[in-house]
């Protein structure tokens, strides 16, 4: 089957906290998949009594967003927000069966945890681009280059048996999903991106 062009299909996996449902709420917003004048709570992703309730994500979504590209044409790219949340974890090996890549998110400060791990082990099994998103770099604890490193580290033991170590030439995109902003320029800890939206 041809590779379309106009299409991707990521996930967006974390540690619970780190900011998926956030990242999605701005990436909708921002690609006016919302009216100017429509109110939307926030965490439009988690739609469940229970995940509004205790602030997380339980069901693996989907939706889309258009993306213009440098060439004027439109991308449509569907994302699936998985849980963050070590108990859920066949809901997130369903959504890493649907997709062509992961963005894997970071918490600045906090660094890769357990479910960052359960999570690339299995990206990493089905050879899954991997794009690296740090998060909350403008919290005040953030220690992003650390973070980076770390991250590097868990792949790198990930990888331990593994011939092919492709995998670790990521991108990396710093960001503050709460302030809509992302750069793939790393600003000082504690610090915003340098762009004003998400497109780095």
């Amino acid at each position: 089957m041809p590779v379309r062009n106009d299409l991707r299909n990521v996930a967006i996996v974390a540690h619970v906290d780190h900011g998926k449902t956030t990242l999605v709420d701005a990436m909708l917003w921002q690609s006016g998949a919302f009216g100017a004048h429509q109110h939307v709570d926030e965490r439009a992703m988690d739609s469940g009594d229970l995940e509004r309730e205790k602030g997380i994500t339980i069901l693996a979504k989907n939706t889309a967003v258009r993306h213009k590209m440098a060439n004027g044409e439109q991308m449509t790219i569907n994302i699936i927000d998985t849980p963050g949340h070590a108990d859920f974890g066949g809901e997130v090996e369903r959504g890493l069966s649907m997709v062509d890549a992961i963005v894997l998110l970071v918490d600045a400060s906090e660094g890769p945890l357990p479910q960052t791990r359960f999570v690339l082990r299995k990206a990493l099994a089905r050879q899954m681009p991997v794009i690296l998103v740090v998060n909350k770099v403008d919290r005040p604890d953030a220690r992003i280059s650390e973070v980076v490193d770390e991250t590097y580290e868990l792949f790198l033991d990930l990888l331990d048996h593994d011939a092919d170590q492709s995998a670790l030439d990521f991108p990396v995109v710093y960001a503050s999903a709460r302030a809509g902003r992302a750069s793939l320029t790393q600003p000082a800890d504690g610090e915003m991106p340098d762009s004003e939206d998400l497109e780095p």
